[in-house]
C-alpha cells in the first residue's frame, strides 16, 4: 500500500477538532484519548505535536485570540483612544462568545501564547501612544480583561428559570418579571454589556482629561501626559508593571 502523500495529523487538524469537542461538550469533555479518537488516530500519535492536553488547550485558546479585531491600534488607524478601545471590547465579547466554553482559560492570561500576547501588546502600544502612561496602560488592558471574560463567562438573563412561582412576591418583592428574563437573553445581555462598556470608557475618559490638565499646570507636573501620581520617571508602575508592556494582561 503507498504511503499517503500528506501526514494525517497537523497541528490544525488537532487544534480544530479539539476546539469542536470544547465548543460543543465543554473543557471536561476533551482528554488526549478523547481527542485520538475524534480524530482516528491512537493517543500517542498526538505526543508529535502537541506535548500534553494543555499544550492542546493553549493552542485552541490562542485560535480564539486569533479571531480579535486588532486593526483599530494600528498606527494608521484614525479612531481615537475611547473609540478604538469599544470597538476592540465588542469584537473581542463576540470572538468569546462563539466559543465560551473556553473563556476560563483566555481569562487566564495570554501565558506564551502568540495571538494572546499579540493581542496584549496591540492594546498596551496604543494606550501608550494616546498618552497614557505605562502603569495606567498596563492597569486599561487588565480591566478590559477582567470586564469582557467576565461578560462573556456567562450569561445574567439565563440565570433566571422561567418559573414565575421561583418568585414568590413576599420573598422577592422586585422580581416579579425575572421569569421573563430568559426569554429575552440576547437584548438583555448585550444592553447590559454596552451599559457596561460605556460607563468603564467614560469613566477612563474623565481620569485622561484630568491627567491632561494636571500635565498642563506649570507645577512640577509632567509635560508629556504622564500622571505623577501613577507612574515613576522613568515610566515603569509603582505598584511593579514593567514599563515595556511585559505586564499587560490578555485582553
Amino acid at each position: 500500500m503507498a504511503r499517503p502523500r500528506k501526514p494525517l495529523l497537523s497541528r490544525d487538524l488537532i487544534v480544530g477538532t479539539a476546539g469542536a469537542l470544547v465548543d460543543a461538550e465543554g473543557l471536561a469533555a476533551l482528554s488526549t484519548r478523547r481527542l485520538a479518537a475524534e480524530l482516528g488516530v491512537s493517543g500517542p500519535s498526538l505526543y508529535n505535536h502537541f506535548r500534553t492536553k494543555d499544550e492542546i488547550l493553549d493552542a485552541v485558546a490562542d485560535a480564539v485570540s486569533a479571531k480579535i479585531d486588532l486593526s483599530m491600534f494600528e498606527e494608521t488607524d484614525g479612531r481615537d483612544w475611547r473609540t478604538a478601545l469599544h470597538d476592540w471590547a465588542v469584537s473581542y465579547r463576540a470572538a468569546l462568545a462563539d466559543h465560551p466554553h473556553i473563556v476560563p482559560v483566555l481569562a487566564q492570561g495570554p501565558g506564551r501564547r502568540p495571538a494572546g500576547l499579540r493581542v496584549a501588546d496591540a492594546v498596551f502600544g496604543a494606550m501608550v501612544r494616546a498618552g497614557w502612561p505605562p502603569a495606567q496602560a498596563t492597569s486599561i488592558g487588565a480591566l478590559m480583561r477582567y470586564f469582557v471574560t467576565g461578560s462573556a463567562l456567562g450569561s445574567f438573563a439565563r440565570g433566571f428559570v422561567d418559573d414565575e412561582t421561583a418568585y414568590d412576591p413576599a420573598d422577592y418583592p422586585h422580581l416579579g418579571q425575572a421569569h421573563l428574563l430568559a426569554d429575552h437573553r440576547q437584548k438583555v445581555d448585550e444592553r447590559a454589556f454596552e451599559t457596561g462598556l460605556r460607563a468603564l470608557l467614560d469613566g477612563l475618559l474623565v481620569q485622561y482629561e484630568a491627567q491632561v490638565r494636571r500635565a498642563g499646570k506649570p507645577d512640577g507636573s509632567a509635560s508629556d501626559g504622564s500622571a505623577s501620581d501613577s507612574s515613576a520617571s522613568d515610566g515603569s508602575a509603582s505598584d511593579g508593571s514593567a514599563s515595556d508592556g511585559s505586564a499587560s494582561a490578555e485582553r
